[in-house]
């Protein structure tokens, strides 16, 4: 036994005190938990690190996209290594969920969650959030030259002036509540007419890239990508405005980064444990303090203090476990944009 290993003491006594305090953690198995991870790597270490050094219960993270992952639960079924799984977007949970592959959350864990930010039917639950938003070189736009909605970029006005990154999951889960919100119909239209007006990239930070050095006028990607690289050099962000459509229109969508634990772990109550630890005091305060600046989700805890605050992004009411992924990428692949 190595000195990380927990004394058979320790243990007790963590079980002990946990269970006085009504918790689900549970005492550490021989091999812990695996996390299939889509969230960003060095935000859920943050969370790995503080829960295995609060209980002791060891983790493994395997990383990979929303999409990637979503589907090889799914593909992997009842057999899944995986204990829980992590995502960036909903969309991916929806995917597991409609596969029937969760196993309903700890009653006391979804009451640490806003009900905004987790499904009604309690199979998964919100773990972070993050703004869609529209950003732009200062240089070239200014305050009246924003688009009123997400919708006006079909405008052929909008032509080679703005860019966004379609193959990705986050970009996908901004058409997927466009969906929910406007019908099969009426997001065709918008993606064929985004596939005439736009300049596609690879990935958020790309589309940031380019926009602060005045390649494209305009992107849409989510909030935290000029904070992260204004938390750093800033040298791909100087240059950029952020502008929050707001009015509950379609470009004010919130995306839920989600978790649940899949039915067929073996080690449901340590999986449980992580999930009501990630959504807890301890987890959610690693939003404010650290540097992923993504929104903090759970029942009175605050945001790091440069966001602007979710109360204020008057964002549309999107129901998290319809937004439908497979029918996203039809109706992209139907527009040519993938």
């Amino acid at each position: 036994m190595t000195s990380r290993t927990p004394s058979f003491a320790k243990m007790a006594l963590l079980v002990t005190s946990l269970m006085a305090a009504g918790s689900v953690f549970a005492a550490p198995s021989a091999d812990g938990i695996t996390v299939y991870n889509a969230q960003h790597e060095s935000l859920t270490q943050a969370w790995v690190d503080g829960f295995t050094h609060d209980t002791g219960i060891k983790v493994t993270v395997r990383n990979g996209d929303d999409s990637e992952l979503g589907n090889q639960i799914v593909q992997e079924g009842a057999a899944s290594p995986a204990d829980v799984f992590l995502t960036e977007n909903s969309p991916a949970m929806v995917l597991v969920d409609n596969a029937g592959l969760f196993a309903p959350v700890a009653p006391a864990t979804l009451t640490q969650v806003n009900s905004a930010y987790r499904p009604a039917h309690g199979k998964w639950i919100g773990i972070a959030a993050r703004s869609t938003v529209f950003v732009y070189n200062k240089d070239k736009m200014t305050a009246k030259d924003m688009p009123k909605s997400l919708l006006d970029l079909a405008d052929p006005s909008w032509k080679g002036r703005w860019a966004a990154s379609p193959s990705g999951a986050d970009f996908q889960a901004i058409v997927s509540a466009l969906l929910e919100q406007k019908g099969e119909a009426a997001t065709l239209a918008w993606l064929k007419a985004m596939k005439t007006n736009f300049t596609a990239f690879r990935g958020n930070g790309t589309v940031l890239k380019a926009v602060n050095a005045g390649q494209i006028d305009s992107g849409v990607i989510y909030h935290y990508y000029p904070l992260v690289d204004q938390s750093k050099t800033g040298e791909n962000s100087n240059k950029v405005g952020l502008y929050y459509f707001k009015h509950k229109d379609p470009g004010a969508f919130v995306s839920i980064s989600g978790g649940g634990v899949l039915a067929s772990s073996k080690h449901k109550e340590e999986a449980q444990a992580f999930l009501k630890w990630v959504t807890g005091k301890e987890g959610q305060a690693i939003l404010k303090t650290g540097t992923s600046f993504e929104y903090a989700v759970g029942q009175g805890a605050e945001s790091n203090a440069k966001l602007t605050p979710l109360a204020e992004l008057d964002a549309p009411l999107v129901d998290a476990s319809k937004l439908d992924s497979k029918k996203v990428v039809e109706l992209m692949t139907k527009a040519g944009l993938l």
